[in-house]
């Protein structure tokens, strides 16, 4: 299979697998992303990469979607025709925790540095 081809099916499963996840499945107040999805060339396995942020463990959020992957295959495998339905295997993708952080501890850094007396009068300040 086409490297193109390949992206154009791993697209659109994520975007499916998405929507079944959003609407066959309650999260109770936590957001759930499918960030990228990566099937094999034979078509046969697929990994899922999945973002969360909210009340719910990642943990926990991963072990129900690998519990489900049966229900969530049968529902996707319904609305992509493929040769064979890939075999999903859900993981955690901790980036949006990860910049959520990042942008918290440059606010941080901001709200808590000195700041820089203002240039003399009549001395361009080089920084602006």
């Amino acid at each position: 299979m086409s490297a193109r081809r390949l992206d154009k099916v791993n697209e659109l499963m994520r975007r499916e697998i998405s929507s079944v996840i959003q609407k066959e499945f309650d999260w109770h107040g936590t957001i759930i992303s499918v960030l990228e999805v990566s099937i094999t060339e034979d078509l046969k396995e697929g990994k899922v990469w999945i973002g969360i942020v909210g009340a719910m463990p990642p943990a926990q959020v991963i072990e129900k979607l690998n519990k489900n992957r049966g229900l969530i295959q049968s529902i996707v495998s319904k609305r992509v025709v493929l040769r064979c339905t890939p075999r999903l295997n859900f993981l955690y993708d901790d980036s949006a925790r990860r910049g959520v952080d990042l942008v918290n501890l440059i606010d941080d850094i901001d709200k808590n540095l000195p700041k820089a007396p203002p240039a003399p009068e009549g001395e361009e300040d080089i920084f602006r």
